[in-house]
């Protein structure tokens, strides 16, 4: 697979835009936890390289641990989520595939016991955010580093 192009070079005010959502998202004041599982999560479903490598490596960077990460994509069959984030994982699945889902009452009823309006609002948008980054990486083919190979034992 080949880069088709750098959509920041080819729209650098478009680039700009969604540098300034993203800015939004990383003050809004929801714990980092939250925005890690939005992040990554998100980019899974979304089929995004590029961003589950830089999601992964910031989420560890940020000290969580590695089954947190490893077992998102199996979100409903492991318990190592609590309640909020098994609500928000939920609110992720729905409106990241919100043409399927219809975003329906029940995650919207399991978001809402856990988060204020003023939350499920800045995490809605921080869903909207990463769907932006998604596509354009993936629409755009960015390429993620390879990191230096190490040999199994």
């Amino acid at each position: 697979m080949q880069p088709r192009f750098n959509f920041a070079k080819a729209a650098p005010d478009a680039y700009k835009a969604v540098v300034a959502l993203e800015q939004y998202v990383q003050s809004s004041g929801l714990e980092r936890r939250f925005i890690h599982l939005i992040k990554l999560r998100a980019s899974q479903i979304n089929g995004c390289a590029y961003c589950v490598d830089m999601h992964v490596k910031e989420a560890r960077h940020d000290g969580l641990s590695e089954q947190w990460i490893n077992l998102m994509c199996v979100w409903r069959e492991s318990p190592v989520y609590d309640a909020r984030e098994r609500a928000l994982l939920g609110w992720v699945d729905a409106v990241t595939n919100i043409a399927k889902t219809g975003a329906p009452d029940a995650d919207y009823e399991a978001l809402k016991a856990h988060f204020s309006e003023k939350e499920m609002t800045e995490i809605t948008v921080a869903i909207g955010a990463i769907n932006i980054w998604n596509r354009l990486a993936v629409g755009f083919r960015s390429q993620h580093p390879i990191d230096q190979v190490t040999k199994a034992a």
